[in-house]
């Protein structure tokens, strides 16, 4: 069973003998775990704290092998960020390496989410209450930071402004996750139409552990859940097939990164009034000072959701949005070397990518700024937060902290 790698510029397999397998796997949910624990700054700064540990320190990747590997997972719909981690945890041991990956780096901030949405029933008179609002002042200020930078290195050039715009006006003008989906599929053909000039994205080789019939099995699963489930629900009633179908839709759709979950899971949750919206802005606030990936707010959704609720809504809606972008790296790394280097490809991922900073766009005006700011003094907390963000590099979590405190004085004074 023991094998090398072979090239000291691909991400290969690093398997190990029998014996030793399964403390293999608890080796890799250790060292994510501790990352779990202290990965602040959204999904940028966990890539950057993937190298380090993993390219740097332990050289379990080699340098180009780790840039090819988030470059496959900035292109596929998903958090890019766990997908990556998963991806290393695939080549040190395979599908439970990849398991134990996942859980080591998302349960810190789940069970803190949870904690916190049992938790907030309680935050009730003046403090309470500034509190929540400071949090929902908050995300106006996260979200506009993050259109402003994402805007930057995903709308860099005219035809990707120009489709920008048009996704912004598709979802104002027609609420509803159909004219997300639609600003999607738009923007991806016009990426195929307006981007192909933009420099190629350079592919190599990824050497992986995974079979060629797992690939193609994580694809079908992939499919048929996503066409399954919609079935299901016209079927069958049933809130957890619902709530399932919700959240596996909205990780299938998520493009250009974690913040970009924040128009889709409104979409899914607060227009059919699963969820308020005070308490879904509440949330994803309190999201912000947590370390771990961005869509364990899923896990703060399905505790406050008026069905199925409770540790057992956190954990299902937890994995319905997570499993859809786990599945697409299984079953596409083996096929990277050949879908990567295709400028089509590329070309309409462009216009995806800058079709989601629209749908982000769209989203900070409704629903975050019309929940968040009510007056001036409001308006003067969210301008405070964005210059800490923006200017002076502040991180997220110290930024709520100083939000929710400034939530309080608005409301006790």
């Amino acid at each position: 069973m023991a094998t090398t790698r072979t090239e000291k510029d691909t991400m290969g397999p690093i398997q190990v003998p029998a014996d030793r397998y399964w403390g293999a796997v608890a080796g890799i949910f250790a060292a994510f775990l501790r990352l779990g624990l202290t990965s602040f700054g959204g999904p940028i700064a966990h890539l950057g704290y993937f190298r380090v540990e993993f390219v740097e320190r332990r050289r379990w990747l080699s340098e180009a092998g780790y840039a090819e590997l988030v470059a496959l997972c900035q292109l596929l719909p998903g958090p890019a960020s766990s997908q990556a981690g998963f991806a290393v945890g695939l080549s040190r041991a395979g599908i439970p390496g990849g398991v134990a990956a996942w859980l080591g780096f998302t349960l810190p901030s789940a069970l803190a989410l949870v904690l916190f949405a049992r938790g907030a029933a309680l935050l009730t008179g003046p403090l309470g209450t500034g509190i929540l609002h400071g949090l929902q002042v908050a995300a106006v200020a996260v979200v506009a930071q993050a259109v402003w930078s994402m805007a930057q290195s995903l709308a860099p050039d005219r035809p990707r402004a120009a489709i920008v715009v048009a996704s912004t006006l598709v979802v104002s003008l027609v609420s509803g996750s159909r004219a997300q989906i639609a600003a999607i599929a738009l923007g991806a053909a016009a990426g195929l139409w307006l981007c192909r000039a933009a420099p190629a994205v350079p592919s190599g080789r990824l050497v992986t552990p995974v079979s060629r019939a797992q690939a193609v099995g994580a694809l079908a699963l992939f499919l048929a859940l996503l066409v399954g489930l919609p079935a299901v629900v016209i079927v069958s009633a049933s809130p957890a097939a619902v709530v399932a179908e919700a959240f596996y839709r909205t990780g299938s759709l998520v493009f250009g990164g974690g913040h970009v979950v924040l128009p889709l899971l409104e979409a899914a949750v607060v227009e059919p009034g699963w969820v308020s919206r005070e308490a879904f802005l509440s949330g994803y606030g309190a999201a912000q000072a947590v370390p771990g990936p961005l869509f364990t707010f899923a896990a703060y959704l399905g505790v406050v959701m008026t069905a199925p609720g409770g540790w057992s809504g956190a954990a299902l809606c937890l994995v319905a949005i997570f499993l859809p972008g786990l599945l697409l790296v299984l079953g596409v790394l083996p096929l990277w070397d050949v879908l990567g280097r295709r400028s089509g490809v590329q070309a309409a991922v462009r216009g995806v990518n800058a079709a989601v900073v629209g749908v982000l766009l769209a989203a900070l005006y409704d629903p975050v700024w019309t929940g968040g700011i009510g007056g001036r003094a409001d308006f003067a907390l969210a301008l405070v937060a964005f210059g800490l963000l923006v200017v002076w590099k502040a991180p997220p979590w110290v930024v709520v902290l100083l939000s929710a405190a400034g939530g309080v004085l608005i409301r006790v004074g």
